[in-house]
């Protein structure tokens, strides 16, 4: 790699390598047949608004780090962003959300019922990719990569189930740990835990023991999911890409609003209530001013930034524990310099 580490700019220039390697063999994928404007060009328009490249980047450096190849970890990166940019597309949908990465969603510009199809295509394609795997890796260990696939996929739609559902039923009675098990499966599992499984199996040719990954993955992923909950609330509109203050209007169960429901008094909580309680088109710019300012009378962000603070300390311990046997260089540094740059993003 060319980038060099030791400063936030230089992991970010190979977090950038790691995405750009990974988004070019996406590309090539891609089925150049018709239909193409109702389908394909729509995805390589969706797939022009890259983000970080996180997941794919976890996937390729633990590869290295373990003593594999780019080669042999792209295609389970590629298959990663693909089923990424599928739940981003049919993630705006659910939650109604107008804009990411500074564009208007795919819904708001082609309608619902393409930009379902277009996400469904998406999963399809992640699928192409894994089967790219069997010439790569041999059948055992890409049916191995291949369970973790759909063991991360299963994990993610529970865990929007969860989201959903609690928003749905305006669910109050949630506990900081209802939220860290919501994030673990909404969030965790494909973000960072499988990313890393799947990287360490084929860098070992499956010798290592995956669940060493697990706790670091879960540290790391709810670090990087309460970070975004905190930008949704105070981030730069440009840099975040997203509506600030979407999270209120979407109506969702934060690590925030739960503790302000644990501080507030009761008046409040019924006007929480009754705030949430409609849906979101009917929500009024006023509402969602006065839940913002009631998280900023009783500190939610601020505890919010606390617990942030504790997750990226912890990944940083727990890395020494998944990583112990992976040898001095670069991708290992790569890693372990990432976790706290991911706690103080901006987008």
């Amino acid at each position: 790699m060319t980038a060099r580490l030791g400063t936030a700019a230089g992991v970010e220039r190979q977090l950038a390598e790691y995405r750009d390697l990974t988004y070019r063999a996406l590309r090539r994928q891609l089925p150049t047949r018709e239909p193409r404007r109702y389908l394909y060009d729509l995805i390589t328009g969706q797939l022009s608004h890259v983000g970080k490249g996180l997941r794919p980047a976890l996937c390729i450096a633990t590869c290295r780090a373990f003593g594999g190849s780019i080669e042999r970890a792209l295609p389970s990166a590629v298959s990663i962003e693909l089923l990424h940019n599928a739940f981003l597309v049919h993630d705006d949908i659910e939650d109604g959300s107008l804009y990411r990465r500074n564009e208007a969603t795919l819904y708001v510009e082609q309608g619902i019922p393409i930009a379902i199809n277009v996400g469904d295509a998406m999963n399809v394609l992640s699928i192409g990719s894994l089967i790219e795997n069997i010439p790569i890796l041999g059948a055992d260990l890409s049916y191995r990569v291949f369970h973790e696939a759909q063991h991360l996929i299963l994990q993610s739609v529970e865990g929007q189930a969860l989201e959903l559902g609690w928003t749905r039923d305006n669910v109050f009675e949630l506990t900081e740990d209802d939220y860290l098990r919501m994030v673990l499966k909404k969030t965790c599992w494909y973000t960072s835990i499988h990313p890393c499984r799947i990287g360490a199996l084929i860098g070992t040719s499956g010798t290592i023991d995956a669940d060493r990954f697990n706790l670091f993955g879960f540290l790391l992923g709810a670090a990087f999911q309460i970070q975004d909950d905190i930008l949704n609330l105070v981030g730069d509109e440009d840099q975040y890409g997203k509506e600030i203050l979407g999270d209120i209007w979407e109506g969702k169960r934060t690590l925030i609003l739960i503790h302000a429901l644990r501080q507030c008094t009761d008046g409040e909580r019924d006007e929480l209530r009754r705030v949430f309680s409609v849906p979101r088109e009917q929500r009024t710019e006023r509402d969602v001013q006065w839940v913002f300012r009631l998280f900023e009378r009783h500190a939610s962000i601020e505890f919010a930034r606390a617990a942030l603070r504790e997750m990226v300390q912890a990944a940083l311990e727990e890395f020494d524990v998944a990583y112990r046997d992976a040898p001095a260089g670069a991708d290992r540094d790569f890693i372990r310099q990432l976790i706290p740059l991911l706690g103080d993003r901006q987008v």
